[in-house]
């Protein structure tokens, strides 16, 4: 009988699982809203006057490159300087961010 009691007092367990799964659901939503700070500050950096050199680099290579049939040429060294300018620019900016 004090089981009982306490089942009509408390509530059952089971019908507080059931809630459980709405909740996740609320926090999930939530979860959508976030922007990770490493892409937003990547797009500024990317504007930034020594990364739009390297960027122009690159985009002139692979024009170069798609328009041969048959090349052995690739722009890796260039895809390396701009990746390479614009984690520099990142590695600066991005600690003060983070909280």
């Amino acid at each position: 009988m004090g089981f009982e009691r306490k089942m009509l007092t408390y509530g059952d367990p089971e019908d507080e699982e059931e809630d459980a799964p709405e909740e996740e659901d609320e926090e999930e939503e939530e979860e959508v809203d976030l922007v990770d700070p490493l892409e937003t500050i990547r797009a500024k950096c990317e504007e930034t006057e020594h990364c739009m050199h390297y960027k122009e680099r690159l985009e002139l290579c692979e024009t170069r490159v798609n328009s041969k049939s048959n090349t052995k040429e690739e722009c890796t060294e260039e895809l390396f300087d701009f990746l390479h300018a614009r984690e520099h620019c990142v590695s600066h900016k991005l600690f003060h961010n983070v909280k």
